[in-house]
């Protein structure tokens, strides 16, 4: 999987496409309230499944029902392509 750093054009049309996400410098964030504590911590298990299956593993916060996930591609220096890629996963996980 590709671990070149993406262009500022390539983030933005990047992001066209993952509305629920925001850019802050080198990395992209989400924040999802869960209906209940538990369903969030639920949520963060499948996540941690999908980014170990993808051997990248996202920042997450967990405050309550609030969950905030940040990704970047530390060993880059920013933003890649295996961000975006499991930023789709963990919406088709929000929505599951």
């Amino acid at each position: 999987m590709a671990t070149e750093l993406l262009s500022d054009a390539d983030i933005n049309d990047a992001l066209e496409d993952l509305p629920n996400w925001q850019r802050s410098g080198d990395t992209i964030t989400r924040t999802v309230k869960a209906p209940t504590f538990l369903e969030g911590i639920e949520l963060v298990g499948r996540v941690a499944e999908a980014a170990e299956a993808a051997d990248h593993h996202p920042d997450i916060d967990i405050r309550w029902r609030r969950i905030t996930f940040a990704l970047s591609t530390h060993s880059a220096g920013g933003l890649t392509g295996r961000d975006v890629m499991l930023a789709h996963q963990i919406d088709r996980l929000t929505q599951g």
